[in-house]
């Protein structure tokens, strides 16, 4: 009996998803919880698994498909008629030759062969009948049928097959690796053999990190590679194809299909819903909100110095120390002061939102675009509790393991461009909140002094980008003004609750 598997829900709100990679084809049997599909959704990514058993009988969509919630994406059956067809195939086994075959493979099951053996001599009529009526052999004539279908007639390689007997049951090729579609297309554009790819998904199936992983070791290879050939002479030329193959892969990794137009060679690739989405936010942010840009730097000496004398106590404890915790805990203490800033406008209904929560977004770049989760609760949360918390949001982010759920709620947004390089920028508002921090990377600079001294000091630069039709100039600099307070003194923000 078939049964259909419709997309289930993807998450609150969201109403369709891209294919990225079909996991199984026609044929395959699952298991239950196996993993059918990866979907595409608004910022996330997301596995579909199997609610139950079962062959696949047919797929309903394809890669690249944009499939609405509840559609019906595979039909499977109950894997319950597999077992009986599996000895049909075995019928036409009875040969000349088959007897010797058998003997030579008759000690691992010697009580279900004997009797084969003795009725298949006597009579060829007898040989015909057999197969129909006697269905214990059902495993060793299978192997047998293998050395068969291989023409030589000595009894030689019937003797030495049953090692390879296994493989011969499908044939040995790029079929049996466990990749998908997207997977193997993009081993190709790389240079990468599947077959030396060693998978670490479910039933070992190969993931994108696992052809990266062969990416990174082959251009580690290639950077030793001349030092190695300078000792041997004849093997050489036998390690020599793989350095050129390592030296190409940067080029055909390059995205796209290669097409042209009329003035040369170019290359189309397809919008991801990711990509499509942050296409809509951004265009959403620069028409409707006037943006205003405030650029600042804080002396953050005596904040690294703390960071420094302090790391050690919290990597024993497991925890990274950064810049960055002590900038979301300054960010959250100032929005409490500073209300309009921790706010959205509601348009259609005329008014303005104040939260009374603090939750903050950290933009991450990953693999497939800005993602931006939220630290829930910011401002009740210890320097410690951030660091953990963030070091585990951005992991989950890069190996695309969060939830839709990790995305919401933001009421302000921290980009850290000092992380990549740069100094300053103008952030885009994340919509519908109100304003955004973009910091840039800290920098020694030569500060004047109270007693006109000039020394060298450690600087972070600001750039605080708002939404000028609820806050005014005057509020974004006094909110700007207490995050460089509490950055400068890293006693407060260890106090502050």
């Amino acid at each position: 009996m078939s049964t259909e598997i419709k997309l289930p829900s993807l998450g609150e709100g969201i109403e369709s998803g891209d294919v990225l990679e079909i996991l199984v084809n026609v044929g395959d049997v699952i298991k239950k919880e196996q993993s059918l599909l990866e979907m595409e959704t608004d910022k996330a990514t997301v596995s579909v698994p199997s609610p139950a058993a079962g062959k696949i009988l047919s797929i309903a969509v394809k890669e690249g498909q944009t499939v609405p919630v509840g559609t019906v994406i595979v039909t499977i059956e109950a894997v319950g008629a597999a077992l009986p067809a599996a000895p049909t195939p075995a019928a036409p086994t009875p040969v000349a030759t088959t007897p010797v075959a058998t003997t030579a493979f008759a000690p691992p099951a010697p009580p279900v062969m004997a009797a084969p053996v003795a009725t298949a001599v006597p009579t060829k009529a007898a040989e015909v009948t057999p197969p129909t009526v006697t269905p214990a052999p059902v495993s060793a004539p299978v192997k047998v049928a293998a050395p068969i279908f291989v023409p030589p007639a000595s009894v030689v390689p019937p003797a030495s097959q049953p090692a390879t007997a296994i493989d011969t049951d499908t044939p040995f090729g790029d079929d049996l690796i466990p990749a998908g579609p997207a997977i193997r297309r993009f081993a190709r554009e790389v240079g990468v053999e599947l077959a030396e790819v060693q998978g670490s998904g479910d039933g070992g199936r190969i993931t994108r990190d696992d052809v990266l992983a062969v990416v990174r070791h082959a251009n580690q290879a290639a950077k030793s590679a001349p030092v190695a050939t300078a000792a041997p002479t004849s093997n050489v030329a036998v390690e020599a194809p793989a350095t050129p193959k390592t030296s190409a892969i940067p080029k055909s990794a390059l995205p796209g299909t290669v097409a042209s137009d009329d003035y040369g060679p170019i290359r189309v690739d397809r919008m991801t819903k990711i990509r499509k989405t942050i296409a809509a936010q951004m265009h959403k942010s620069w028409s409707t909100v006037p943006r205003v840009v405030n650029f600042d730097d804080a002396d953050v000496t005596e904040l690294e110095a703390f960071r420094q004398t302090s790391k050690d106590d919290y990597a024993s404890r497991g925890i990274k120390l950064t810049t960055m915790p002590f900038l979301i805990k300054a960010v959250a203490t100032a929005l409490k002061h500073h209300p309009s800033l921790n706010a959205m406008i509601d348009s259609e209904n005329e008014q303005i939102i104040y939260k009374d929560y603090v939750n903050i977004g950290i933009a991450v770049d990953s693999d497939r675009g800005l993602v931006v989760p939220t630290l829930k609760n910011s401002d009740k949360m210890s320097i410690p509790d951030i660091a953990y918390a963030l070091s585990d949001l951005s992991s989950r982010v890069r190996n695309n393991s969060f939830a839709v759920s990790d995305l919401r709620g933001g009421t302000f947004t921290i980009s850290n461009l000092g992380a990549i390089g740069g100094t300053y920028s103008t952030p885009i508002v994340n919509v519908p909140e109100v304003a955004i921090l973009l910091v840039g990377r800290s920098r020694k600079m030569p500060i004047v002094m109270d007693d006109d001294s000039i020394k060298a000091r450690l600087m972070m630069p600001l750039s605080l980008a708002y939404d000028h039709r609820l806050v005014d100039g005057a509020t974004a600099a006094r909110f700007l003004n207490d995050i460089i307070a509490y950055l400068e003194a890293p006693s407060r923000l260890l106090l502050a609750i």
